[in-house]
């Protein structure tokens, strides 16, 4: 203790206060509703399953379904091998899923159950399909956790025949189903083959019918994610996200891949699709140099309104990236950038966007909180506030302008819609960062004509 400096002295290291972060099995369970005629299983507790799909359903608007092993007292002594086992048996029989995928709690990783075992010892029907990934919730985050799922899918159904399908692979991270929507147009405008997984367009974003399916059209089909191991290529979006899975059929099927940032802003855009370009060995149609031309066209229009204007920016991690990257591009300051999930690699990234634009006098944190962040802004303010629906506390108090992006927004309507990447996010972004910047200066004209007429 005599060795550390006043700051590091006060620094909190066992405790969050309001984190940029849920567990590993809410980011696991949307994962799973990405894979068409999925049934997401909870190995734990019924309140977990309940607590992961409300999360999920305030967010996207729409009902996330999964099943539980609802643990009680005996399942937490003895184990879970005979839950999971009338579960399984009871969900295939009712629900009839073309496949379950079973993450596990912070109640089934503490007392230790071996979950692969448990399947390998069970008989499931002919044609069906059951997967797993080991999500412990005290460990990383939601990301996390939609990582270690996409691994899952990949280690039980992904094989290579040894013949290339010509096709490649779109590992799009954890972005909303308008995002996903965004990618495969993108591709398509390019005219390139891909398989986008997971694909949670047409699940978590599915039209109102009149009637309710339990496995709505969308999502990646399970012979699609077994395609995976003979793509030509994975480009795997969000550097923090993909990674692993990526790397992950690189060994299982040697299948190469390209790590990319989140497509957000001009330049991430760019890095995308001439990717994209590289790969169908094409040029880059003109209806996407239009959509380019038009973003940056817009951010030149409403620049005054913004630029040289400070932010703070918290959620996901390659989302935050993502953010940063942009309002970078437009000239801002991202003065406070955080987010919940561990790992300084989400710190070196964020300091080189800072070096690769010049901009002094911004930091950068992982595993951090919102409390902190209001600590920061409370001694030296920033001019807007960019992340989810629980950043509006600290708008609220301090009186700043605030843009709701990322995961989550729960006091929002439509957002699951409206892409954050591609040239279209970016004209999404510059018009909500705009406009919340020019509601302020009207509000802060109105007050000063008040205090004239006064």
């Amino acid at each position: 203790m005599l060795n550390m400096t006043p700051k590091e002295m006060n620094e909190r290291t066992a405790l969050r206060i309001n984190p940029c972060k849920v567990c590993q099995p809410v980011g696991a369970m949307y994962c799973a509703l990405g894979v068409h005629g999925c049934m997401p299983h909870s190995h734990g507790s019924q309140g977990c399953c309940s607590y992961h799909r409300t999360y999920l359903s305030r967010h996207f608007k729409e009902p996330a379904i999964a099943s539980s092993s609802s643990f009680t007292e005996g399942a937490c002594v003895f184990g879970g091998n005979s839950n999971l086992k009338t579960a399984v048996k009871n969900i295939f029989d009712i629900y009839d899923p073309d496949i379950i995928a079973v993450h596990t709690t912070c109640l089934s990783e503490t007392i230790g159950d071996d979950v692969k075992s448990y399947l390998q010892e069970m008989e499931i029907p002919e044609g069906k399909f059951i997967v797993h990934a080991n999500t412990p919730s005290y460990v990383g985050s939601h990301v996390t956790g939609f990582s270690n799922m996409m691994s899952g899918f990949i280690s039980y159904l992904a094989h290579s025949t040894g013949k290339s399908n010509g096709k490649a692979a779109i590992f799009p991270g954890f972005v909303n189903p308008g995002d996903m929507r965004e990618l495969k147009r993108i591709a398509g405008l390019m005219r390139a083959d891909c398989i986008l997984f997971p694909d949670t367009s047409g699940v978590m974003d599915s039209p109102m019918t009149g009637s309710y399916e339990m496995y709505p059209r969308g999502g990646t089909k399970i012979e699609e994610i077994a395609a995976l191991g003979d793509c030509d290529r994975v480009f795997a979006l969000g550097e923090l996200t993909s990674a692993q899975p990526a790397a992950d059929l690189e060994r299982k099927c040697k299948v190469p891949h390209t790590l990319l940032p989140y497509p957000m802003g001009i330049g991430a855009t760019d890095s995308f699709v001439m990717a994209l370009s590289r790969h169908i060995r094409g040029e880059v149609p003109y209806a996407l140099e239009e959509e380019r031309g038009q973003a940056i066209d817009l951010m030149m229009d409403a620049h005054p309104y913004y630029y040289g204007k400070s932010a703070a920016i918290y959620g996901d991690p390659d989302t935050v990236l993502g953010l940063t990257s942009l309002t970078l591009e437009m000239g801002m300051i991202p003065k406070y950038v955080i987010t919940g999930t561990p790992g300084e690699a989400f710190v070196t990234k964020a300091n080189a966007l800072f070096t690769q634009f010049g901009t002094e006098g911004c930091t950068a944190k992982a595993a951090a909180d919102l409390f902190e962040l209001h600590q920061w802004i409370k001694n030296d303010p920033v001019d807007l506030l960019i992340g989810g629906s629980h950043g509006k506390y600290i708008a609220r108090a301090e009186d700043i302008p605030i843009v709701r992006a990322g995961f989550p927004i729960l006091d929002r309507y439509g957002h699951i819609y409206q892409p954050l990447v591609g040239y279209r996010g970016v004209m999404r972004l510059v018009e909500k960062i705009a406009n919340a910047m020019m509601d302020r200066r009207d509000r802060d004209c109105a007050d000063e004509d008040f205090e004239m007429v006064m």
